[in-house]
């Protein structure tokens, strides 16, 4: 015989597990214990289900809750703790992050000319660091780096130090660039060229477990038949070293489509395509490097925001954008860091990824990028995190590969505390630890 309350068994009733309604969501549900049964006048087990029951006893028996400490919302984020995040750098010029030191060392072997023997004095003259007001104007320091870095060893050992110094900050991945033709002033072949920064790069990975490849540049002020040579010695390293292609120098005046054979030849060779666009001209600049060059990533992009129709096209397309914030200043392209578009861009969904472009020319690190993010554009801690995430995700790497790096670096920065983006917590699997964020790693292809 059934009763209400449960089926009849020797020694009592059996319980029936009473389903409590779904309320909010699995983190926050509250769990109701059950209420003790009381015996009958007739002896048997009964039960009256919840608190209706308790209360008709005279007791007040509470739902057991499981809480969760959430990480304290106002918890400083320093450029200390911003060091400590695994961190990508997908746009570094290897010719703007030379060591001042460096430079002075190899001048002095070398018997090279420079503007100033110390490094205050160098520094000054360089004027790193400082507003140049234009492109044109911050590009005349390269031509003091570019002196020494004519011979081999001195291209292995930049390629070397500036790997090192990447992963100082926690930088896990690197990709860097440059243009060999810069560096054969004296006869240096472009071949000995490539492989004594690969070389350089080697040795920083087994010292220091950085992981960096290259990106070969063209240069828009120089020749279009320069440009193919660049892309065919980026064709012939392709795999060993090499990731993609780029189109750097003076943009305005100097279109990408005029080099458009040299994008053609490494498009041919499924090679990837990055260029400047959108820094020293208009909208423009960037619709013609996707759509007649064939770029997957876009250096710099500020001017992107003044066509509305071509942000949502490289929206819709996923295509990542190389932001730079301290030398978008630092050349004129943006007024000051406040006014940086790369916080809309992140809030309308664009996959947005912080770099430092040259790090001595423009005095910086990759953690102090992020860090003048938080402080000048007020991201926070949570945005920083998908930043970083978003630059994994946009590296010129295989899927399987950019996937492993996608797992490690989000369960490392779910344990960092801090984020204060409580709506946006990562689903937890067991119980969630206080430290918990939502990262989007894996809920989208990288």
């Amino acid at each position: 015989m059934r009763r209400r309350g449960g089926a009849r068994r020797r020694g009592g009733w059996r319980r029936r597990r009473r389903r409590e309604p779904r309320r909010g969501n699995a983190r926050t549900r509250a769990v109701a214990t059950r209420t003790p049964a009381r015996k009958s006048k007739s002896g048997k087990s009964e039960r009256k289900g919840g608190h209706d029951g308790a209360l008709a006893h005279g007791r007040a028996i509470l739902p057991r809750v499981i809480s969760f400490v959430m990480p304290d919302s106002n918890a400083p984020v320093t450029l200390e703790l911003i060091e400590t995040l695994p961190k990508t750098d997908l746009h570094v010029h290897l010719d703007g992050s030379l060591r001042l030191a460096t430079i002075l060392d190899l001048a002095d072997k070398q018997r090279i000319d420079l503007p100033a023997r110390d490094p205050e004095g160098l520094r000054a003259a360089m004027h790193l660091g400082e507003n140049c007001g234009s492109l044109v104007e911050y590009l005349k320091a390269f031509e003091v780096t570019l002196r020494v870095m004519q011979d081999a060893e001195s291209l292995r050992r930049i390629a070397y130090e500036l790997a090192e110094d990447e992963a100082r900050e926690n930088v896990r991945y690197m990709e860097v660039r440059y243009a060999p033709m810069l560096h054969t002033r004296r006869g240096l072949k472009l071949t000995t060229v490539v492989e004594s920064v690969l070389e350089g790069l080697r040795q920083a990975q087994e010292e220091h477990g950085i992981e960096s490849n290259v990106i070969i540049c063209g240069i828009r002020n120089v020749s279009a038949e320069s440009s193919l040579e660049m892309a065919e010695l980026a064709v012939a390293y392709k795999g060993r070293g090499v990731v993609g292609f780029d189109l750097a120098g003076a943009e305005y005046d100097y279109p990408a489509k005029h080099h458009k054979a040299a994008f053609q030849l490494v498009r041919d060779n499924n090679i990837n395509v990055t260029i400047h666009a959108g820094e020293a001209y208009g909208p423009e600049s960037i619709a013609q490097a996707i759509h007649v060059c064939g770029a997957h990533r876009i250096g710099h992009g500020c001017r992107l925001r003044e066509s509305g129709d071509l942000l949502h096209y490289v929206n819709d397309h996923r295509i990542p954008l190389e932001c730079c914030p301290s030398s978008n200043v630092q050349t004129g392209a943006i007024r000051d860091l406040s006014s940086h578009p790369l916080k809309l861009y992140k809030n309308l969904g664009l996959r947005v990824t912080v770099n430092t472009d040259n790090r001595l020319v423009t005095n910086t690190t990759v953690s102090r990028e992020l860090w003048l993010c938080h402080t000048q554009m007020g991201l926070s801690l949570g945005d920083i995190k998908r930043i970083i995430l978003s630059g994994f995700k946009s590296a010129f790497l295989p899927f399987h590969v950019k996937q492993q790096y996608l797992r490690k670096v989000s369960e490392e920065l779910r344990n960092v505390p801090g984020d204060a983006a409580g709506d946006e917590l990562w689903p937890p699997q067991s119980v969630p630890s206080a430290t918990s964020v939502r990262v989007d790693a894996l809920s989208e292809r990288p």
